[in-house]
């Protein structure tokens, strides 16, 4: 039987059996004809492939320039179709067996450059500053500029920010205890800056008979009993219009990363960083290595006695 015909007869299996959509057997057609026009010449075709062969497909695909996502989807149907063909007899080996996926890299964290970060603050701040005293204007728009501030400068998490007991706030301290996952305490700094925005956000709040009970720095009249998190990223969304900046490239987790990835810009160490984080392990921190490989490029460009 002939490539063309196994992979005919995998496909039906894969609609009889597996019950496989229409946009499912023609990715897996896409896939297995692709890798059986590659190897036709080499080999007499995909059926008749070996390791060495499929070892040789993959290294064609990464000079062709697809990314290691889609070639490790390309290799799951090979493997699917000569599974198949193992088990329907029609080959005593499967060649997929021995090869290793092609290793994904890890996508960098989204996040905004210091001027950007700046903007958002701003724009965040003037409208907190400008709204009229006592309307439900002031109220979101100085708490939106308090829980920008509190982010900034501390990279919480989102759900630990939203959800931060008022006494915190009434501490007025420059660091503070922070219970975040897996219940674990780790103590979180807050500047002046973000001090004083909390201080505004107090005195807001006070205004609010509603809130007074509550023993939430964010309350709300929610399940929980303080602010969504959904509400705080789509009310950041909005700011980020307002300041000139692409809406769908802020979120209250780019704001984490751009706390990271300022700081590491700045000289501050990684471990320090995955501390501040609440990372458990230092491999989660290291996906801002790449602020640190270029941060000392720029060390040995500017102080090295050889550099260019």
């Amino acid at each position: 039987m002939a490539s063309g015909a196994r992979i005919e007869a995998f496909l039906e299996m894969m609609a009889a059996e597996r019950g496989a959509s229409d946009n499912t057997l023609a990715s897996y057609r896409r896939d297995l004809e692709d890798a059986d026009g590659f190897l036709s010449a080499s080999c007499g075709g995909l059926a008749k492939a070996g390791s060495a062969d499929i070892r040789n497909y993959i290294a064609d695909m990464t000079a062709r320039g697809f990314a290691a996502t889609t070639q490790a989807r390309k290799l799951s149907s090979l493997r699917q179709f000569f599974k198949f063909l193992y088990a329907e007899g029609l080959r005593g080996d499967d060649p997929t067996g021995v090869l290793d996926s092609p290793k994904k890299g890890r996508p960098l964290p989204k996040t905004l450059s210091e001027a950007e970060m700046a903007a958002l603050l701003e724009r965040a701040a003037e409208e907190a500053r400008t709204a009229p005293e006592g309307t439900p204007e002031a109220m979101t728009s100085q708490r939106l500029s308090t829980l920008l501030e509190m982010l900034y400068a501390s990279g919480l998490r989102v759900s630990e920010l939203v959800s931060l007991p008022l006494r915190v706030a009434l501490r007025d301290e420059r660091f503070f205890n922070v219970r975040g996952k897996g219940s674990k305490e780790r103590v979180v700094p807050l500047s002046g800056k973000a001090r004083h925005a909390v201080a505004l956000w107090i005195k807001e709040r006070a205004r609010h008979p509603a809130f007074a009970e509550s023993p939430w720095l964010f309350p709300a009249a929610s399940e929980s009993g303080y602010l969504p998190r959904q509400v705080f990223a789509r009310e950041l969304k909005g700011l980020a219009a307002r300041a000139g900046l692409p809406s769908a490239k802020v979120s209250p987790h780019v704001l984490r990363h751009a706390f990271a990835s300022h700081l590491l810009q700045n000289g501050a160490d990684l471990r320090a960083v995955q501390q501040l984080l609440g990372h458990t392990d230092i491999s989660t921190t290291q996906i801002y290595t790449h602020v640190l490989e270029k941060r000392l490029q720029e060390l040995v460009q500017k102080h090295h006695p050889l550099a260019d």
